[in-house]
Formats: structure tokens, C-alpha cells, sequence
């Protein structure tokens, strides 16, 4: 059986932190930002954890 490939697209938006969880970056911030508070852009520049309903999903897309 042919090894598995990692999705591209997946691996550029994903990381994977030291406990096993995946990180990603939040939506939102590359228009229309004159109309968000700074207090909003702020947050959004934090980054967050994918939630347990999508997490085996992207497991599957970086095939860990």
C-alpha cells in the first residue's frame, strides 16, 4: 500500500502543539477592518485551538 499524503493545503493552515491539540489562525482579518474595534482585531490575531467535532477530520488531512 502506497504511502499516505499529507494535504497541502492542511499542513500550511495546521499545526499540531506538544499535547497533541491543532492550532489555527482565526478568520477575518485580511479586509474590512476599518469597521472592527481594536479590541476585535486584537483577538483575532491570537490564535486558537480547532474544536473536537473537526479535530479527527484534520488528523485525517495531515495523517497523523
Amino acid at each position: 500500500m502506497p504511502k499516505m499524503k499529507t494535504h497541502s493545503g492542511a499542513k500550511k493552515r495546521f499545526k499540531v502543539t506538544g499535547s497533541g491539540k491543532i492550532k489555527r489562525h482565526r478568520t477575518g482579518t485580511s479586509h474590512l477592518l476599518r469597521k472592527k474595534t481594536k479590541k476585535q482585531k486584537l483577538m483575532l490575531s491570537h490564535a486558537t485551538l480547532v474544536k473536537k467535532v473537526d479535530e479527527n477530520r484534520v488528523k485525517q488531512l495531515l495523517c497523523i
